[in-house]
């Protein structure tokens, strides 16, 4: 067995079952041989079974019916090493949190966030920090260049509450990203467009500052 056959045997099962949602306990009940192969040779760089890769992989119409198995009273802990195994890994990534967006540079920058977002979940407070910070490259290049969340513009001290959620939300292995930029694409449609003032602009009579008009 092969990751590309076992994915298609589990396809093949859900067909069958048709269940309404599943998670790694169904699958540990409905195809063993699979879970076993998966538990062995799909592995997290910081441990346990790489789910979200093996729900990429799904047919979009099953990968949406994944959920996450609940975790009873998260312990919070910090650990900068099972960050450095992710950071280390794409460290010649990390550019696509600050690169125009293309489906390569998407596709990498997902990889890394999910692969963080799961530690976070775990209950790493400084894989939680790290996401912030890298996700807030991207949010800014968003708010300057994307009309559905330019709304944000002058908001940005309210960012870090919306990440901090999507972080403890996220369940569905899809797009982190994309899921991210619609919470904050919606939540925008409430806010007031605020005018930002630049004190620099020298637009005034006289070839004055804007700071210089102001007493």
């Amino acid at each position: 067995m092969d990751f590309d056959s076992a994915v298609k045997t589990i396809n093949k099962i859900l067909r069958e079952q048709q269940p309404h949602t599943f998670n790694s306990s169904w699958l540990r009940k409905h195809a063993p041989h699979v879970y076993r192969f998966f538990q062995k040779n799909v592995r997290r760089e910081s441990g346990g079974i790489d789910w979200d890769r093996i729900t990429r992989a799904l047919d979009r119409k099953f990968s949406r019916k994944w959920t996450m198995s609940r975790r009873n009273g998260t312990k919070l802990y910090r650990s900068k090493a099972e960050i450095n195994i992710i950071l280390n890994k794409y460290e010649e990534k990390l550019y696509t949190f600050l690169a125009p967006a293309d489906r390569e540079n998407d596709s990498t920058r997902d990889i890394i966030s999910i692969a963080l977002v799961r530690i976070a979940q775990k209950g790493n407070v400084a894989a939680k920090k790290e996401i912030i910070t890298l996700v807030r490259l991207t949010i800014d290049e968003w708010i300057e260049h994307n009309p559905k969340i330019s709304r944000w513009k002058g908001y940005e001290y309210l960012v870090t509450k919306y990440i901090e959620d999507c972080i403890r939300r996220y369940r569905y292995s899809g797009s982190f990203m994309g899921y991210l930029f619609k919470t904050l694409e919606y939540a925008g449609r409430g806010l007031r467009p605020i005018t930002v003032y630049y004190l620099e602009d020298s637009s005034y009579p006289g070839g004055r500052k804007r700071i210089d008009t102001i007493v």
